[in-house]
């Protein structure tokens, strides 16, 4: 099965600075993006936003978890 196109949107300013179009299996798990010490969540409520023609549904920043040491 192919990945589903996503947006991810919000979080703190380091992870900004990444791809914010992404792959996932479904629009039901959060995505965990690995950023410093830590991973940074993002979960998708429905929304969805038009980018080049093409509806992509949005994941918002939920949080930030650290590595258990």
């Amino acid at each position: 099965m192919a990945g589903l196109r996503i947006v991810l949107t919000g979080g703190p300013e380091q992870v900004r600075q990444g791809d914010w179009i992404r792959e996932v299996d479904n629009l039901h798990d959060k995505v965990k993006i690995m950023s410093g010490s830590g991973y940074e969540h993002f979960s998708h409520n429905g929304e969805v936003v038009d980018i080049d023609g093409v509806a992509l549904p949005v994941f918002h920043w939920c949080g930030t978890t650290k590595i258990a040491e």
